[in-house]
């Protein structure tokens, strides 16, 4: 099984003039081709350090970090930014779509940072094919702010997806979702995920968190716990 996430001994710390915070705690873990990890635990234990740390959106204090077999750690700035945006898949709680920008450009924008050389036939063939995955090809012309949440995060996913990354880091999908547009989320994730994505995904809610293969729960920047459900029997009202 082919290895996506390889963290060993991985430490972050936060310094100031009069005190030092350890946010993770020579952490290990292995995320393989096709897994789907949850991380859960309470505020300030360290999961979104650690899915920063992932996202190559920050660097660890100490430990090594192999993505895609590659050890990130050394890369230069401009490289990550290149490596990050090939290989790893962005789903925010907050969306982060761009509101003066149609459905279709925003999802279309990774490929314009692309170090691919695409026509804009194939940028938009791309596009129209992750729109339609997440049920949404009809709305490409339409602003953000003319969709619902549940629809909004759907474009975020089409637009993670869109460079087809090695994995997909989810941080709380569903925070800013009613219940029945949260689940629709998840239950979407799940479909990806038995399609072959590879996912992350940081979650407090403790139902969510049972979608995921294998459930992690950090305190105090150490995985304490692990679960894993090989067979999972969810039924989700859609």
């Amino acid at each position: 099984m082919k290895e996506i996430i390889k963290l060993t001994g991985i430490s972050k710390k936060f310094e100031t003039e009069f005190m030092e915070t350890h946010a993770l705690d020579s952490l290990d873990l292995t995320i393989y081709e096709g897994d789907y990890v949850s991380i859960s635990g309470p505020s300030g234990c360290g999961k979104s350090t650690l899915l920063s740390i992932i996202g190559l959106l920050d660097s660890p204090t100490e430990g090594s970090y192999i993505l895609d077999g590659e050890d990130v750690t050394t890369l230069s700035v401009n490289r990550e930014a290149e490596f990050r945006n090939k290989n790893i898949g962005f789903i925010f709680q907050s969306f982060n779509l761009i509101d003066d920008m149609s459905v279709h450009d925003n999802v279309a924008l990774p490929l314009r940072y692309s170090s691919e050389e695409l026509t804009e036939q194939q940028v938009s063939e791309k596009v129209q094919h992750y729109l339609s995955l997440v049920g949404l090809e009809h709305r490409a012309m339409h602003k953000p702010n003319q969709l619902s949440g549940g629809q909004q995060q759907r474009v975020a996913i089409a637009r993670a997806l869109v460079n087809s990354p090695s994995i997909l880091l989810v941080d709380e999908p569903t925070g800013n979702l009613d219940s029945k547009s949260g689940d629709t989320i998840m239950k979407l994730l799940d479909e990806l995920n038995k399609n072959g994505s590879t996912i992350c995904m940081v979650t407090h809610d403790t139902t969510y968190a049972r979608y995921a293969k294998t459930q992690l729960h950090l305190l105090d920047g150490k995985i304490v716990e692990q679960n894993a459900e090989p067979e999972r029997q969810l039924e989700v009202a859609v």
